[in-house]
């Protein structure tokens, strides 16, 4: 048997394998995105309420939790973000000695279109005045 007729054989595995690799590549690179995409969820909603309990002021919270999420894109809404007082549920003020929480939600889609979108979450929580 010459190496000539093992040519073929070569192109017919790497048929098979080639969609096997790809897939996994693919699978990789959306993994990576919705890893940063939740990083970067947790990370305004941490800033956001970090800014809402020193300040009481939604406004200026939402802008920093927004320009946190900055590889969000598009970037997130005001009505993506929600405070939520703890301790007083039918509040969203933050007073001093009261848990505060902020919910910060977006729709991912995905590169492939295989799945998704996903709806994810980050939230954070803090203790008003301090």
């Amino acid at each position: 048997m010459s190496r000539a007729s093992e040519r073929g054989a070569v192109a017919v595995e790497f048929a098979i394998v080639a969609p096997l690799l790809v897939m996994l590549l693919l699978g990789i690179m959306e993994f990576g995105r919705v890893y940063n995409a939740q990083a970067s969820l947790s990370a305004a909603a941490r800033e956001g309420v970090r800014v809402m309990a020193i300040s009481n002021n939604a406004t200026a919270a939402r802008n920093a939790a927004k320009s946190t999420a900055l590889s969000l894109q598009p970037g997130l809404a005001d009505a993506n973000i929600t405070f939520k007082n703890l301790d007083t549920p039918s509040s969203t003020t933050c007073a001093p000695g009261h848990r505060i929480s902020i919910t910060v939600t977006y729709s991912l889609s995905t590169m492939t279109g295989i799945a998704g979108p996903f709806t994810m979450t980050g939230k954070g929580a803090m203790l008003c005045g301090g």
